[in-house]
C-alpha cells in the first residue's frame, strides 16, 4: 500500500510474540492493557478511552518524567478501521484534555510535523505465536516517536509474557 498523501515518512516495526493473536489484540483494543503498555520506558497512561469501531475516537494521557518535573501529553484520534485480531487502524494528532487537536508547533515539535499521523497495525498467526507490523505513518524512523515505539514493544512484550503465564 502506497501513501501518496504528502510526507513519506513512516516507522514500521515487526514484532512475534509467543502469544495468540486475540491476546495482542486485546493489548490494542483493551484500556486497561493498552495503559500498561503503551509510551516508552517510565511513561505512565492515566487516561486511555477507546471506542474501538470505525468513527470511534480514542484519547490517550501520557504522562513522563522530566528534569523540570512530571509533563503530560495528550492524544486523540479516530479509528478508520477495525478488522478483529487482524488489523486496526486510527489517526494520531497531540490534543488538549478534551481532544481537541493541538497544533504540533504549539507542543514543542520540529517545523514540519504533520498535525495528524495514522498507526496501522497488522496481526497474522503464525502457528500459535502473532506476527504484528505497526507503521506508524508522519513520523520519520529516526524521530524521537519511532524511538518510543521500539521501546514501548519491549514493555508490551513484557505485559503479554505476563498475561500469557508463558
Amino acid at each position: 500500500m502506497t501513501d501518496n498523501s504528502g510526507s513519506q515518512d513512516a516507522v514500521m516495526i515487526e514484532r512475534s510474540f509467543d502469544a495468540p493473536v486475540d491476546l495482542i489484540w486485546q493489548m490494542w483494543t483493551d484500556p486497561e492493557h493498552f495503559a500498561a503498555w503503551y509510551g516508552p520506558a517510565g511513561a505512565t497512561i492515566p487516561v486511555a478511552k477507546m471506542d474501538v469501531r470505525v468513527g470511534g475516537t480514542r484519547l490517550v494521557s501520557m504522562e513522563v518524567q522530566t528534569p523540570n518535573g512530571p509533563m503530560q501529553m495528550w492524544f486523540t484520534g479516530e479509528y478508520r478501521e477495525v478488522a478483529e485480531n487482524e488489523r486496526l487502524v486510527y489517526t494520531e494528532s497531540m490534543s488538549d484534555e478534551k481532544g481537541n487537536v493541538v497544533s504540533p508547533s504549539d507542543m514543542g515539535m520540529p517545523e514540519g510535523h504533520p498535525t495528524t499521523t495514522e498507526v496501522r497495525v497488522e496481526l497474522e498467526d503464525v502457528g500459535g505465536r502473532t506476527k504484528m507490523v505497526m507503521t506508524h505513518v508522519g513520523i520519520p524512523g529516526d524521530s524521537p516517536g519511532a524511538a518510543g515505539w521500539a521501546m514501548a514493544f519491549d514493555k508490551l512484550a513484557a505485559h503479554v509474557e505476563a498475561q500469557s503465564g508463558r
